[in-house]
């Protein structure tokens, strides 16, 4: 069994509505049960943004279902990787564990035609993490 090779991951944005989503969304899509991914919010908001949902659907991904959860210190214990997207210091540290920090414009408050092309850069984003968790790996 392969069982200790799979990789988790913490996606932490403040609202876990909108970023965070998305690149939870797309690893769950693009590295299926090879990694095991979670999203967070330091102050998570009560829906996922509708443009977001909207964005990530024209990509074939359903997220409308989703809904924002609280960012606790047992989900940055139990990640490997953790990935902030302008939580600042709200993310808690523990001595080794992977962090990132995706500097990502926000899409709160802005319609579909502005989430798409940060939409687009998660993805980017989220295919090379997958090379690097998953080495030789090509989806």
């Amino acid at each position: 069994m392969s069982e200790p090779t799979t990789r988790s991951v913490l996606f932490v944005c403040v609202h876990n509505a909108g970023r965070s989503q998305m690149a939870a969304a797309f690893l769950t899509h693009l590295a299926g049960d090879r990694v095991e991914v979670r999203s967070a919010g330091s102050a998570p908001a009560e829906l996922v943004n509708p443009a977001v949902v909207e964005a990530m659907a024209e990509v074939g991904i359903d997220i409308a279902a989703e809904i924002p959860k609280m960012l606790t210190v047992a989900a940055v214990q139990a990640s490997d990787v953790v990935i902030t997207m302008g939580c600042g210091d709200a993310c808690p540290y523990f001595p080794g564990k992977t962090y990132l920090d995706w500097k990502l414009e926000d899409p709160a408050g802005q319609g579909v035609a502005a989430v798409r092309p940060i939409r687009d850069e998660i993805r980017a984003r989220v295919e090379n993490l997958i090379s690097e968790l998953i080495p030789g790996d090509r989806g």
